[in-house]
């Protein structure tokens, strides 16, 4: 005779609140922040509006609560980095190619450029955006590459600065085109050659003969 299992309530919370914030990303991604009302985000998400408010008291902190998801599953998939793994061109590779194909997906870029249309008049979401996004990305490769500069495999003055220049180089050529709408999203015969260029000069700056 089979039990069934109950959800909790902060189970079953959680799966509302995770169900709002599809409803709304979703929302956000066809019509901009600027034209998504907090009524039309209830209807998206298939909840009542007083049920949308129990849970978000503004259309702002919902969109800080759809970056901050996005953000932490970007930290999670791409920038899980092992300090003990010290083969630095195969890590940075991997990092480098996640990296790309994470900035160029739809939801992706159509964050940024919300962001980017927003941040001046609400430069709180503009702060939690970067800090959320590019400073902890920068964060966590610098860490990496610390490690591999006490192992001896690196040499590197300011690992922050490194880690930003790698990965600005990763994108370079390919999300300014999908982020203004000039090109679609770069194939992955593209992302792997400008990955391996950016790889290449990393290493010729800052590898030493053990780390070749």
């Amino acid at each position: 005779m089979s039990t069934k299992v109950m959800e909790t309530p902060a189970v079953e919370e959680s799966a509302k609140r995770r169900q709002i914030i599809e409803g709304a990303r979703a929302l956000f991604l066809a019509q901009g922040f600027d034209a998504a009302s907090m009524g039309e985000i209830a209807r998206a998400s298939g909840v009542s509006k007083g049920t949308l408010y129990v849970y978000f008291d503004s259309k702002e902190h919902l969109f800080e609560a759809i970056v901050e998801d996005e953000r932490r599953a970007q930290a999670e998939q791409v920038f899980s980095l092992n300090p003990e793994d010290h083969d630095v061109r195969a890590v940075l590779t991997r990092l480098g190619e996640a990296y790309v194909r994470f900035l160029a997906q739809p939801t992706a870029v159509s964050a940024i450029r919300t962001v980017i249309a927003i941040a001046e008049r609400m430069p709180e979401i503009g702060r939690k955006f970067y800090e959320f996004g590019p400073q902890c990305g920068i964060g966590r490769l610098a860490a990496y590459l610390e490690a591999q500069v006490q192992a001896g495999v690196l040499a590197v003055d300011d690992c922050e600065v490194a880690a930003g220049q790698f990965l600005d180089s990763c994108q370079s050529t390919m999300l300014k085109p999908v982020l203004f709408n000039a090109g679609g999203a770069p194939s992955d015969d593209r992302i792997r050659h400008v990955v391996g260029i950016a790889v290449r000069t990393f290493l010729a700056a800052y590898a030493t003969p053990q780390g070749s």
